[in-house]
């Protein structure tokens, strides 16, 4: 298992349930955000999501990623800065949680 598939549950049940107290709404954008990155980053790389690591999130696939949904989905800019917030919220909590020394969730 990759590090990004803990990372991405320990996001929606410590950071999003349990600190944050996000709304079922904001769960339901959030996981639809990552459910749709996911799949772009599979059917560009052609790597699975259960292999992808955190590293394989970089900026130049989250900007390919942004463009993706503006050009071929035809989403809003409203839309796609709000995709971008999730994934910098799940890259902000991740960054945190290995230079706190709380990574236990990564073993």
């Amino acid at each position: 298992m990759s590090a990004l598939a803990p990372t991405l549950e320990a996001f929606f049940t410590q950071r999003l349930m349990a600190q944050r107290h996000a709304s079922a709404h904001t769960i339901a954008a959030y996981r639809d955000t990552f459910r749709l990155l996911l799949g772009f980053i599979e059917e560009q790389a052609g790597k699975r999501p259960a292999a992808l690591d955190i590293e394989d999130l970089g900026a130049a696939r989250i900007s390919a990623f942004l463009d993706h949904l503006e050009c071929s989905r035809g989403n809003t800019v409203r839309t796609r800065n709000a995709r971008l917030a999730a994934i910098h919220s799940l890259l902000r909590f991740a960054a945190l949680s290995e230079t706190s020394d709380n990574a236990a969730y990564l073993q």
